[in-house]
């Protein structure tokens, strides 16, 4: 899993669009806090989605076997009983 807070900063250099800067800076936005928050969600959603990609192979077996088998332990359950075991007819 990724945990990002309280870890040190580090000092970088960026190339910036010097309009976006100079009007950024005009409007008071902190560019440290906003690149850090906007590049810790993009590297969030990166992550997530090779993750996904990567496990691609188990879902796929996963709704296979349900298809096949049905969902374990669905003939005990006491709620959502119309939804049925999982199993295609």
């Amino acid at each position: 899993m990724l945990h990002f807070e309280n870890a040190p900063r580090k000092a970088t250099n960026l190339s910036l669009n010097s309009k976006v800067l100079e009007a950024a800076r005009e409007m008071g936005i902190n560019i440290s806090q906003t690149v850090d928050a906007l590049l810790a969600e993009e590297v969030k959603r990166r992550y997530w989605e090779k993750w996904r990609d990567d496990n691609q192979a188990a879902f796929a077996a996963y709704n296979e076997r349900v298809a096949k088998d049905g969902i374990w332990g669905a003939k005990y359950r006491t709620f959502g009983k119309s939804l049925g075991d999982g199993r295609k007819e």
